[in-house]
């Protein structure tokens, strides 16, 4: 009977798999419970797609279809007959050595642009894990440091240009890299010195970051400009963008230095303490065991201030530096362009865009790959 009972078993024929339904799961499950899961919800889904598509409808029309991409000899008369119904993309393609390169001498422009695209790589190359090695610092070094030669000159048969003439994305560039290179660390060293049990180091971190959250960065901008001159010696002066980066620098230090603090406020007291038992020294804990996990615990507050800074260096038109933003006002006061800033402001958002998304997707995905065992 058991010998029956086995082959008719062996012999019956097994079951399909049966697949999920497909409103459970996939693009039709994520739709019906994100975007239609009630009437509400479906109502403000429909009436912000009509919204989304007549506004995308309309930019085609006047930003592709109705535009002007490019007129003769400044001839702007094709622009101004469209009287608004399309854009005068013809600004851009004018102006755009100008914007991205301010006034910086038009033989010499392949110089700046070669330092864009060597901040790019360095971008790329930093945020490579495999690259985190003590030798990328010398890579940061030498990579400044040609930057630096290529934008002044005067060596290796390079012309001299004055930082006068510089101007455009690669001095957006450069405020924000030069900048947060040199913030990051400082706000680490403030940081760990309001934690310290040394009231006279505790004092003064406090009174730095206060001192600094105080004021708005245009004061420290106009300080460095114009009062920070007249306390230096008679005769020395310092160059105006080297002002503006030092303001720059100590304003992105205090707020970067309360992120790092509210880190180093989160981490459990346990990982002092299990640091402490295994002997070591204040800077070995702090190195190898606190800041890590601190860090890794404020990756978004620190990209959010990366990218805030990142678009507050256009605060240094007040001293008279044409970064990005400047340079696009400045492109439009000719009078045969005057009435087309919108195409001029839509490539200059268009760009800090780029650097700002790209800065936030990175630091998503580096959050995610660092915490992942958290999740385990």
């Amino acid at each position: 009977m058991s010998d029956i009972t086995l082959n008719a078993t062996a012999a019956a024929p097994e079951a399909a798999p049966r697949s999920p339904p497909i409103s459970q799961v996939g693009l039709l499950a994520w739709l019906r419970a994100n975007l239609f899961s009630g009437w509400l919800s479906t109502l403000v889904t429909l009436a912000l797609a009509y919204l989304i598509i007549r506004w995308a409808a309309g930019f085609v029309e006047w930003g592709i279809l109705n535009a002007v991409w490019s007129v003769p000899n400044n001839q702007t008369q094709a622009c101004r007959d469209l009287k608004g119904i399309g854009a005068c993309w013809a600004v851009v393609t004018e102006k755009h050595r100008f914007i991205l390169f301010g006034t910086y001498p038009f033989e010499e422009h392949w110089r700046p642009a070669l330092c864009i695209l060597l901040f790019i790589g360095l971008y790329v190359v930093s945020a490579m894990r495999r690259f985190w090695r003590k030798e990328l610092a010398f890579v940061w070094a030498g990579v400044l440091a040609l930057i630096g030669v290529l934008m002044w000159g005067g060596v290796l048969g390079l012309p001299y240009v004055p930082q006068e003439r510089w101007g455009g994305l690669v001095i957006t560039l450069i405020l924000a890299t030069f900048g947060l290179a040199f913030a990051f660390p400082l706000a680490i060293l403030v940081a760990l010195g309001r934690r310290s049990k040394l009231p006279a180091i505790k004092a003064i971190c406090v009174l730095y970051v206060e001192l600094i959250r105080g004021v708005p960065l245009i004061s420290l901008l106009f300080m460095a400009s114009v009062m920070f001159p007249l306390f230096l010696p008679e005769g020395m002066n310092i160059d105006k963008l080297l002002r503006a980066q030092i303001a720059i620098i100590l304003f992105a230090g205090a707020y970067l230095a309360e992120v790092v603090r509210g880190g180093l406020q989160a981490l459990p007291k346990g990982q002092y303490e299990a640091a402490d038992a295994l002997g070591l020294s204040y800077w070995q804990k702090t190195g190898f065991i606190i800041l890590p996990q601190a860090l890794r615990l404020v990756i978004p507050p620190l990209v959010n201030t990366f990218i805030g800074f990142f678009k507050d260096t256009s605060l240094v038109l007040i001293i008279g530096i044409f970064d990005l933003l400047t340079a696009g006002k400045t492109a439009i006061i000719e009078p045969a362009w005057q009435g087309f800033g919108i195409e001029v402001y839509v490539t200059v958002g268009a760009i800090y865009f780029v650097f700002c998304f790209a800065m936030s997707k990175y630091s998503q995905g580096l959050e995610a790959e660092l915490n992942r065992h958290r999740r385990r």
